[in-house]
């Protein structure tokens, strides 16, 4: 199979297990605060990345000329963007979670010209401007109600916080282990939420016997943070450009908004099927190479190898 087409496959299939990471998510919120909980999700992750790196026995030196950028990449993206997450989805509904978080494609575009070089084609608008109409479609207008207008900005934050850590991460050189340095960027991430995660600690004595809570966490420490990072940055390897490597993010709100509706009993418009054509069309342009552009060498966002 062509590497284009597996690339593909992987980063739709990560997307996708970030679509249900909203619903789990939703359901842990009831009884484990925002902060609390990516507290939790990065300890379960770090624990499993550390017992791969003892099987794999990768090289964990670094230079020290990138460490600013792999601490950047863990403050930016795994400290504000996934916390911004969690409180977002808190104080919204599922469906505007992933719909919201779905602008990352667009920002990703952006920010992969202003740091990267690469060019802004008129076939990679077209993509981005399909799936985004698709993702209105899927969610319906109804879905982003005013009285959740805080949630929203919320999720924004996270939109524009995850698309500059992807970008920034096509910095990092090719050759560094993908699991060692998302080991170092989630350890700036868990060092940074610690201190605030701290006064929410106490409390999860209190429901933290439930087992269902516990298998969220677990989901999502290690299938939607471990797993689906791996799957998302193997897929970045095979492709060209940030731009393009976004477009498969509309994979999650589409997953997001169907499992809201199977377990959640939100509401699903009745675009839903055209809605999934448009972004499946947009995906398709973009795998054909239609929203291709000449840019700097692509660079994998950080996973475990």
């Amino acid at each position: 199979m062509p590497g284009k087409y597996r690339g593909a496959m992987l980063m739709a299939s990560a997307a996708s297990i970030w679509g249900s990471m909203y619903v789990v998510s939703k359901m842990v919120l009831g009884s484990v605060a925002p902060i609390a909980l990516v507290w939790l999700r990065y300890l379960v992750a770090l624990l499993a990345f550390v017992l791969l790196g003892l099987i794999t026995r990768p090289g964990w030196r670094l230079p020290r000329r990138h460490w600013f950028l792999i601490a950047a990449i863990g403050a930016v993206g795994y400290g504000v963007s996934i916390w911004a997450q969690f409180l977002g989805t808190q104080l919204t509904t599922a469906q505007m979670g992933a719909v919201v978080t779905a602008a990352t494609p667009a920002f990703m575009v952006i920010f992969g010209r202003l740091i990267l070089g690469e060019r802004i084609t008129l076939g990679r608008i077209a993509a981005v401007v399909l799936a985004t109409l698709g993702i209105l479609l899927v969610i319906g207008f109804q879905g982003v109600a005013v009285g959740k207008l805080a949630g929203g900005l919320v999720l924004l934050l996270a939109a524009v916080t995850w698309a500059l850590m992807s970008v920034l991460v096509k910095r990092v050189p090719l050759d560094y282990s993908p699991l060692v340095v998302t080991t170092y960027a989630m350890g700036v991430a868990f060092v940074l939420v610690t201190p605030l995660a701290l006064p929410q600690l106490p409390a999860l004595s209190l429901v933290l016997h439930r087992p269902t809570l516990w298998g969220g966490i677990l989901y999502l420490g290690t299938v939607s943070t471990a797993g689906a990072f791996y799957l998302w940055n193997r897929g970045l390897q095979l492709i060209d450009a940030a731009g393009n490597g976004g477009l498969y993010f509309f994979f999650q709100p589409l997953v997001g908004a169907l499992l809201g509706w199977l377990m959640l009993g939100e509401t699903v418009g009745w675009g839903f099927g055209f809605g999934a054509a448009l972004i499946l069309i947009g995906v398709g342009l973009t795998i054909k190479g239609v929203g291709s552009g000449n840019g700097r060498s692509a660079l994998p966002r950080p996973c475990n190898d």
